[in-house]
């Protein structure tokens, strides 16, 4: 199996190749004449043989189109066989429409159709089958690597396990107390305690002395690129640690297919119906596809909205300036994919430095109601959401999506984690402006009751339903502009 740069090469020299010998197949005078006379629906297309530079040209677009059209698959992800069939044929049928547009306008250089018809009916069927071979695994059983930091649970789960275990990281110093599962994790540096220390490597011997330590948990993207490995099984104390959300994002990186053990299924996404002692971490809850059409769909509605709300956003800085002393936007940390931050700006809806002086409260609708913190601008934009326009900026930069879950405080997310919710299982895909708990009128006060929403959304996330979850939230926004301009 090819990983990393050896994958993204050689799928994009196998798809330039088959492209090419695709277009020659399909331009050969035998090949269309056969086609278009013995093949139903396409008899009444006529043979036309292209030579010299229109077939340097078609060969060209064919590339650019075909090439340009399958770069989801370029990027290693832990895929079973008939989702890499099926994403590969669907974005060789949007290069072909891509050609067949060219066409559709009588462009100079635009490909026969009989050519055309044939070349897109060759790639479907070699194209998948390229991919499939290249992700082939290099050996009969899976290399398996485990990752964490609690050697009791690498040591139970790891001889039990089918797959060829090739070896283990943890940190390289843990600490002993009386009772092994009072360990108290650190960075890669190790698991330090008062009683003493003892080497990861002397410790468990009798269980682990047929594995290997391969390192610390920095070493983890070298072990994978260095031995080829095809699965990692995370075994972290704390399932909601940052090291277990960074392993989670390098193999997500990395393409690598990510397994916890099941008492820490609830802290991940996993595929429905998931059963058995190791489970399948959904680290892509979407297809490629629809990445790529949220994020057109983000692009196009921020620069619209934007350009749009200028003049309103000019109104709204001058109110904000002249009502209290302070800058126009606050700027506050908020949770992204795989538990990273990113800053979140707002404008102003407090009096300067209101955090500072009496501490950050939980968000929600209700949260400003009677807070003497907030301006009397302040209380108008939050009524109405505008002091959320500039989140327009984090969507356009791709920090944010238009619909998703609704990124929380850090601070926040512990405190809700500690409620024992499942609020980690929000961090697999990007937040967003609005999603179908904020819509639902679902806070950060009742997160079980938003938690639920959020999973809901990214299970059955698709363009429709984003653009009625956008639909529902303007409609809220201009029905409480109505009521506050009716009073």
């Amino acid at each position: 199996m090819f990983t990393g740069w050896k994958y993204r090469l050689s799928s994009v020299v196998g798809v330039i190749v088959l492209t090419i010998v695709a277009v020659l197949f399909a331009n050969n005078q035998l090949t269309q004449s056969l086609f278009t006379t013995y093949v139903p629906l396409f008899n009444r297309l006529n043979v036309t043989v292209l030579s010299n530079e229109s077939l340097y040209w078609a060969i060209a677009l064919s590339v650019f189109a075909v090439v340009g059209s399958l770069v989801p698959l370029y990027k290693p992800r832990p895929r079973r066989v008939l989702d890499t069939i099926f994403l590969a044929q669907k974005r060789v049928l949007v290069a072909g429409f891509a050609l067949a547009t060219l066409g559709y306008f009588k462009w100079s250089h635009r490909l026969p159709r009989a050519t055309l018809v044939m070349m897109t009916g060759f790639l479907a069927i070699t194209i998948p089958v390229w991919f499939v071979w290249i992700r082939r695994p290099a050996s009969e059983t899976e290399r398996t690597l485990v990752v964490g930091d609690d050697l009791n649970q690498i040591a139970r789960i790891a001889p039990s396990m089918e797959a060829s275990v090739i070896g283990y990281l943890c940190p390289s110093i843990v600490g002993i107390h009386d009772d092994l599962t009072t360990l108290e994790a650190a960075a890669d540096g190790g698991i330090v305690a008062t009683d003493g220390v003892i080497d990861a490597e002397t410790h468990f011997q009798d269980d682990l002395d047929e594995f290997f330590r391969l390192g610390g948990l920095s070493r983890l993207e070298d072990v994978l690129l260095e031995y080829d490995v095809d699965t990692v099984v995370l075994a972290f104390r704390e399932a909601d640690r940052a090291e277990f959300f960074g392993a989670l994002g390098t193999c997500h990186d990395h393409g690598i297919a990510a397994k916890v053990h099941r008492e820490y299924a609830e802290s991940v996404l996993v595929p429905e119906g998931e059963v058995g002692n190791l489970a399948d971490v959904d680290l892509e809850p979407w297809d490629p596809l629809d990445h790529i059409v949220k994020r057109i769909f983000d692009v196009s509605f921020a620069v619209t909205a934007l350009l749009v709300l200028t003049p309103l956003m000019a109104v709204l800085v001058l109110a904000i300036k002249l009502d209290t002393p302070g800058p126009v936007l606050y700027k506050q940390e908020r949770t992204a994919v795989f538990g990273e931050s990113f800053p979140v700006y707002k404008f102003r809806t407090m009096i300067k430095d209101a955090e500072a002086e009496t501490g950050p409260k939980i968000s929600g609708k209700d949260a400003g109601d009677v807070d003497p913190r907030i301006t009397p601008v302040g209380q108008v934009l939050r009524q109405t959401h505008l002091d959320e326009i500039p989140q327009l900026w984090s969507i356009l930069i791709g920090d944010m999506s238009v619909v998703g879950p609704r990124p929380e405080r850090p601070e926040l997310d512990t405190e809700i984690q500690g409620q024992n919710v499942d609020w980690s299982k929000r961090w697999f895909v990007s937040p967003g402006l609005t999603g179908l708990a904020q819509i639902n009128d679902v806070t950060g006060h009742e997160p079980k009751k938003k938690l639920r929403y959020d999973i809901k959304y990214i299970r059955q996330q698709s363009f429709w339903f984003d653009i009625q979850i956008v639909i529902r939230q303007i409609w809220n926004v201009l029905s409480d502009t109505y009521t506050i301009l009716r009073h």
